[in-house]
């Protein structure tokens, strides 16, 4: 197998990250399995009679957002506000069942997926770009999916170079509201957001800050460093940073995945022998890199072929040992399509899949002996090089061919 690696476009890379919150997420899911109180003000909280007023709103819909209601207000206050509003207990076990609806989407288009809350994540998704079409197509992709799924429910998403630009993103067209901000629109984005906008400017911050004429993100990028150092000590650095479009902050799964897996559906059926080959590299390639990232190896290799009449197979192999190299990964995939009988039909889709993982433990298969530690190594520093340069910085042969 050719493991000739060709450098090429050495140009700084950007990370992709998604923002995803859901709207109204309790009341929302009220709504959907109550239709008599769509398009009316729902509260979700305390009792405000029940409970003697005590007690403070959990989730308002968009409807009783209107009479300037909001979450954490108290729910006697929320009464005051809206006394025709339909005021409903938690129901955490509903919300809980929807959240992992919504969650289990979200693995499909990353590994990298933090959820920061039952209603929001973040997705790092700069590994996925090319097998789902683009940040958009993803983007656009999980928010139909979710509201096939959930029965109607909606969701915001926010696309940017990192976390901090990514959550601003998301909240400024909701409810469904879709915002990408490019790297080089960041500073331009941010700068002229009120201040409070910016993560940790509370209501006594923001106050200081107005206090040396600060009302605007932008105005804080351009303030000086050391002042802001000498105001708020490390934190205004932080915010200065912030600021600026700046945050380093990777996203972080809460748990492990049970598997992780890449798939393409082609743009036509094919039954072309190389081109089915070339795309189980690729996906290789692909499945390799993201299990490095998070340090996994797996034990079984599962193959998925859907043909042209839409049935689906999936083909599995299991290990003694663990296994992330694409090499392996490409050479097992590519033994099971050869086995596999597809009575002369087209294939409309591929996918690898790696299970049974391992993190952080565990050999590699010795297939190759030493030339399998040298691989590894070699994988490190293709994977150090395509984060500083970008992804097609280190390209293998035979996909730099088939580009041309």
């Amino acid at each position: 197998m050719d493991a000739t690696f060709v450098a090429e476009k050495l140009l700084p890379m950007a990370r992709t990250i998604l923002h995803i919150d859901m709207d109204a997420f309790f009341a929302a899911i009220e709504q959907l399995d109550h239709p008599e109180y769509r398009g009316q003000p729902v509260i979700v909280g305390a009792d405000p009679k029940g409970g003697q007023g005590r007690g403070v709103v959990s989730t308002a819909s968009y409807e009783a957002r209107k009479f300037g209601i909001h979450s954490a207000m108290p729910i006697s206050r929320a009464y005051r506000l809206c006394p025709q509003g339909i005021f409903l207990p938690v129901r955490m076990k509903r919300y809980v069942e929807i959240s992992r609806q919504v969650m289990t989407i979200l693995q499909d288009y990353s590994p990298l997926v933090e959820p920061i809350s039952i209603d929001e994540a973040f997705l790092d998704i700069t590994g996925s770009l090319a097998l789902f079409g683009g940040a958009e197509a993803i983007g656009w992709a999980i928010k139909k999916r979710i509201q096939q799924q959930t029965g109607g429910l909606t969701a915001s998403v926010g696309i940017a170079p990192n976390k901090f630009v990514a959550k601003i993103a998301s909240d400024l067209q909701k409810p469904d509201g879709f915002v990408v901000v490019k790297e080089k629109e960041v500073q331009g984005f941010l700068r002229d957001l009120p201040i409070f906008k910016l993560w940790g400017v509370g209501k006594k911050t923001e106050q200081r800050l107005r206090r040396i004429g600060i009302t605007t993100i932008g105005e804080l990028a351009v303030y000086p460093q050391d002042k802001l150092v000498r105001l708020f000590g490390k934190t205004g650095l932080h915010f200065w940073r912030l600021a600026n479009g700046i945050d380093e902050r990777p996203v972080i799964p809460s748990t492990p995945p049970k598997s992780v897996s890449q798939e393409t559906t082609f743009e036509t059926d094919t039954d072309d022998s190389e081109f089915i080959r070339l795309t189980l590299l690729r996906l290789a390639e692909a499945l390799g890199k993201i299990l490095r990232q998070q340090k996994l190896k797996g034990r079984t290799l599962t193959l998925k072929i859907r043909l042209q009449d839409f049935s689906t197979f999936t083909r599995s192999k299991t290990f003694t040992d663990f296994i992330n190299a694409p090499d392996l990964l490409y050479r097992f995939a590519w033994e099971i399509f050869q086995k596999f009988d597809r009575q002369g039909k087209k294939v409309r889709l591929l996918g690898i899949g790696v299970s049974q993982l391992n993190t952080g433990g565990g050999e590699q298969l010795p297939l190759f002996g030493e030339q399998g530690n040298k691989r590894q190594k070699l994988y490190q520093i293709m994977d150090s090089l395509q984060a500083k340069f970008g992804k097609e910085a280190i390209v293998r042969a035979a996909l730099k061919q088939e580009r041309k």
